[in-house]
């Protein structure tokens, strides 16, 4: 029982590819059962270039606002019932400093597709960031921009930059995006953002709406062209305000599955257990751990803002989420057979 399971995962760790049908194959002949399996091979991978060290991130969420009217967020820009804020740079600096002191060495600013934060605006706080705390890495993740806007970042101090592309089916991409948004131009600003020099970082919902095993496959198969140095995924959860709110929300199972073939395709990539993902499972952080992430992103932005930054519903802003809890956070990463030490934690390899 199972064999053709664990003969796909042998072919994807001797390989690091399979062809898209087999991708299919290896999620549907998946079970509870041979789980460990591929997780075994998923954490032997990651600790030939990573040994058992996580690496920290200190999220600072800096804008609710939005451009955008994606079907799946809470922050869609026609959710009248969403919290608008956005953090002044002396509350990023702070941020900052909060984190610093707490060991953090990478700041990740996040937000909407926020006009207000114009190049101007993002790359004098990448420039004062840079300037205070010269020993830390700036990752951003604000969206779809211009080739300009993008490269005026990098040149002001930010080396990495996530933008998740949330599927890599055209006709799957159109019904979780209104129509002005298009998966060409997602994958043109990826293909950017390397060419520029950024750390590059795709990504996908794992059961969003109207997802399919062949959907997923293709996500894998786009990994493994495009070769990430980060990978976001995460569980779909719906939001009450959003057009998708009678969904159901992606399976914890599946994406402990996802993290761990993304693994074995790029063994090198750095992949964070998501704050989605401890959002619909309480231990979910060590779970996604043991499947082969090796980054976790406390939250460090301002405790009377993070109910506001409302990305989908029940999200976790407390506990060992939370950048104030990061001791006990240690100590669990510790108790689970992890390290932590005060590093950027870059990409290693090519």
């Amino acid at each position: 029982m199972g064999r053709r399971f664990f003969e796909l995962c042998d072919k994807l760790e001797n390989k690091r590819s399979l062809d898209e049908s087999e991708y299919a194959e290896l999620i549907s002949e998946y079970s509870e059962e041979n789980a460990e399996y591929i997780f075994s091979k998923a954490r032997c991978a990651r600790e030939q270039t990573y040994s058992n060290l996580v690496f920290l991130r200190g999220l600072i969420e800096i804008s609710s606002y939005c451009r955008n009217d994606c079907n799946y967020c809470g922050l869609r820009k026609s959710n009248k019932n969403a919290q608008r804020y956005r953090l002044s740079k002396q509350q990023i600096m702070e941020c900052c400093e909060q984190g610093y002191a707490l060991g953090l060495r990478t700041f990740v600013l996040q937000g909407g597709e926020d006009a207000y934060f114009t190049d101007e605006i993002i790359c004098e706080i990448v420039s004062q960031i840079k300037s205070e705390y010269s020993d830390c890495a700036i990752t951003l993740s604000l969206g779809e921009r211009k080739y300009e806007s993008y490269k005026a970042m990098f040149e002001a101090g930010a080396q990495r930059y996530l933008l998740r592309h949330e599927t890599a089916d055209k006709h799957h991409y159109q019904k979780l995006h209104p129509e002005i948004m298009t998966l060409e131009n997602r994958i043109s600003c990826l293909e950017n953002l390397k060419q520029i020099g950024f750390q590059t970082g795709c990504g996908f919902m794992v059961g969003s709406p109207f997802q399919t095993t062949q959907n997923l496959a293709c996500d894998l198969k786009f990994i493994e062209k495009f070769k990430p140095h980060m990978v976001g995924l995460g569980p779909f959860i719906p939001h009450k305000d959003t057009p998708f709110a009678g969904f159901e929300k992606g399976s914890a199972e599946l994406t402990l599955l996802m993290l761990s073939i993304v693994r074995l395709i790029r063994p090198n990539v750095l992949l964070p257990a998501t704050t989605a993902l401890s959002t619909i499972d309480q231990s979910g952080h060590i779970a996604g751990l043991n499947a082969g992430a090796n980054v976790i992103m406390p939250n460090l932005s301002p405790i009377d803002v993070r109910k506001k930054y409302s990305i989908y519903d029940g999200k976790k802003h407390t506990d060992v989420q939370a950048a104030e809890n990061i001791s006990r956070l240690k100590s669990e990463l510790e108790n689970a057979g992890y390290r932590f030490e005060i590093t950027r934690g870059d990409f290693i390899g090519a």
